[in-house]
């Protein structure tokens, strides 16, 4: 091999590294405008503009600020952004169409993180704080089995991540009614499990006795 080959070859060699390090610096530069865009996004907490990918990234303030601008938007009257702390378990008040108070605790999770029974004690226990007659927990994540069940008894209504995935989608399609209509949707009522044991142990009790 003669200088000449040898040149050439070092010569494409610092080429290639050239256009490696080139294509690194565009890809961080995309990676960064991209972060920034989502911040300024998050920042502003424009609902017409935030997505879902945005909430997995907010802090739960900030989740709670979209929402509040969210209801706002809405058009929800007395929409009512509780302090950051000492909120007595509900995060946001706001008044429903029907003219009745409702209180709203707002989670935001990963979504593989679910969300237990804490969650309905504190907002069904905030309710008589705020003379509301309606309670909610809206969620970035899903809810454990054992929160459903004492929300269905207690008459909590949960909303989802595929709720809330929804409500995004119908309030950016401006039918701010299908929204409020996830927003306003009935719980899901259950009996109690602890009255249905109650009543097989009376009944077993009866055949006994006779």
């Amino acid at each position: 091999m003669n200088i000449n080959q040898i040149f050439d070859q070092y010569s494409l060699g610092i080429y290639a590294l050239i256009a490696v390090v080139i294509l690194l610096i565009i890809i961080l530069t995309i990676k960064s405008l991209s972060r920034r865009r989502a911040r300024i996004r998050r920042q502003q907490l424009d609902p017409y503009r935030i997505t879902m990918q945005d909430i997995d990234q907010m802090e739960g303030s900030e989740f709670e600020r979209y929402l509040y601008r969210l209801f706002t938007e809405l058009g929800y009257e007395d929409t009512y952004k509780t302090q950051s702390s000492g909120d007595f378990g509900a995060d946001l008040v706001f008044t429903d169409r029907e003219g009745i108070r409702n209180v709203l605790q707002a989670k935001c999770y990963a979504e593989h993180n679910k969300i237990g029974l804490s969650a309905v004690q504190e907002i069904y226990s905030s309710m008589r704080y705020y003379e509301a007659e309606k309670c909610i927990v809206l969620t970035s994540s899903y809810f454990t089995k054992a929160c459903e069940t004492l929300a269905g008894v207690n008459a909590v209504t949960l909303l989802d991540r595929s709720d809330l995935i929804q409500l995004i989608e119908d309030f950016k399609s401006n039918d701010h009614e299908e929204a409020m209509n996830i927003i306003e949707s009935e719980p899901q009522i259950l009996l109690s499990p602890w009255k249905q044991s109650t009543n097989q142990r009376q009944s077993q009790r009866t055949r006994k006795s006779r």
